[in-house]
């Protein structure tokens, strides 16, 4: 994790963290809809059905946007986003390796 908050730090590459600002309650349920969502891509696939296929993968983006996951960046202040960026091309890189 960066140290401030924003992103997990995988394999050398940077996800965008979880809106922290969001209640217990709300990411519960969001990280229940996700998971469903998830599922119901894989039963997609399995089944062949472009159509439910396209359906769960939706599911599953508006879910991540909710959770501040994908979409805008949760934070206010301007900052860039660096979501998916490799560490080493971002500012993180320096205060990582201190």
């Amino acid at each position: 994790m960066t140290a401030d908050g924003r992103y997990l730090i995988v394999r050398g590459r940077l996800w965008r963290a979880t809106n922290p600002n969001l209640s217990g309650k709300q990411r519960a349920a969001l990280v229940r809809a996700l998971m469903d969502a998830r599922r119901a891509v894989k039963v997609a696939s399995r089944d062949g059905s472009a159509a439910r296929l396209a359906a769960a993968r939706a599911a599953v983006d508006a879910a991540k946007v909710a959770l501040g996951e994908r979409g805008p960046p949760w934070w206010k202040d301007g900052a860039k986003d660096f979501n998916r960026y490799l560490l080493k091309n971002t500012p993180y890189a320096k205060k990582a390796r201190t």
